[in-house]
């Protein structure tokens, strides 16, 4: 069953659990999850008020709608 995720953030989340970073996905776009891939580059393209509705590899953008 599908399932409707909405995802804000438009970086990774910063983890400092030792003496090297760890960056988890804060975007949904990550190929490579829970970890940052640098998908959320893409997110800069995003227009603020509108909903970007990517298809099922997260890579392209099917749908943009106003942001309700």
């Amino acid at each position: 069953m599908a399932r409707y995720v909405r995802l804000e953030r438009d970086g990774p989340y910063r983890i400092d659990p030792q003496e090297k970073p760890v960056f988890v996905c804060g975007c949904g776009l990550s190929q490579n999850m829970p970890f940052c891939d640098g998908s959320h580059k893409a997110c800069a393209q995003e227009e603020p008020g509108k909903l970007d509705v990517y298809d099922a590899s997260r890579r392209n953008v099917i749908e943009q709608r106003d942001d309700q």
